[in-house]
């Protein structure tokens, strides 16, 4: 039986593009691990995939996981079938223009095919403490 993890994510940029940050909080019963970085030019939905990238990267062997985000773009592409539709086209939008970050949609598609991930938007700068820290973390990390 696969383990269950639940990871937070959240990515932060002071311009965009500019200087980024992201993190991620990984549960796993009674522990919890965070994690963060920064790039130096880079934008906000780069940060957010960064960030559910590096989570599960975490993990050493396949897991049933709960990622919590408030990015609408990292939740529609798996929930609204945006990446079967840009894998279909040959990583081309509807308007035929190449999909952005596709460097970092590959990976994050790559380990969603090891973990079995279940995706949940929350609402971004509301009452949920766990989206509040890693929002925090990814900002402070913007500055290290």
């Amino acid at each position: 039986m696969k383990k269950e993890v639940v990871i937070y994510t959240d990515g932060a940029c002071r311009g965009n593009p500019g200087p980024g940050g992201w993190a991620a909080l990984l549960i796993y019963g009674s522990k919890q691990k965070e994690i963060c970085g920064r790039a130096d030019a880079t934008t906000n939905q780069r940060m957010e995939l960064t960030a559910a990238i590096k989570g599960l990267q975490c993990l050493k062997e396949p897991c049933r996981v709960s990622i919590y985000t408030d990015s609408a773009y990292l939740v529609n592409a798996f929930i609204r079938g945006w990446l079967v539709r840009w894998q279909r086209n040959g990583w081309q939008t509807t308007a035929g223009r190449p999909v952005e970050n596709q460097d970092l949609w590959r990976e994050l598609l790559r380990l969603c095919g090891y973990h079995d991930v279940q995706w949940h938007k929350v609402a971004g700068h509301s009452n949920d403490d766990r989206n509040n820290r890693c929002d925090a973390l990814a900002r402070r990390a913007i500055d290290s």
